[in-house]
């Protein structure tokens, strides 16, 4: 598995303790980080597989190996598997995040 994008389909109302209780009945260890409006990171990888969600603002999510692009809202969740080169743009309001390792 390269990547799996999961649009959150459940109105407007997410809720980071439901998003941090998903994460760990998966047996995963959730941490949050944020970034302000506009802020990138350069192409990389890492060596697990990669979870997360938006829980508030956006982040677009760029994989040049297939050329995608992924915008991301509260509540979608993306899996990156180990070595899936990604870069990210945080949204024009930034963005706060669950995100957990798989290993």
């Amino acid at each position: 598995m390269s990547h799996q994008f999961i649009r959150w389909l459940y109105g407007d109302d997410v809720s980071e303790d439901e998003l941090r209780m998903q994460l760990r009945g998966e047996g995963l260890h959730p941490y949050t980080w944020a970034n302000g409006p506009n802020f990138s990171y350069s192409p990389h990888t890492h060596s697990y597989t990669k979870v997360l969600y938006v829980v508030r603002g956006s982040i677009t999510f760029h994989l040049p190996e297939s050329g995608e692009t992924l915008v991301m809202g509260p509540g979608d969740r993306l899996e990156l598997g180990p070595r899936t080169l990604h870069a990210a743009t945080a949204g024009p309001e930034g963005v706060f995040c669950l995100e957990a390792a798989k290993h």
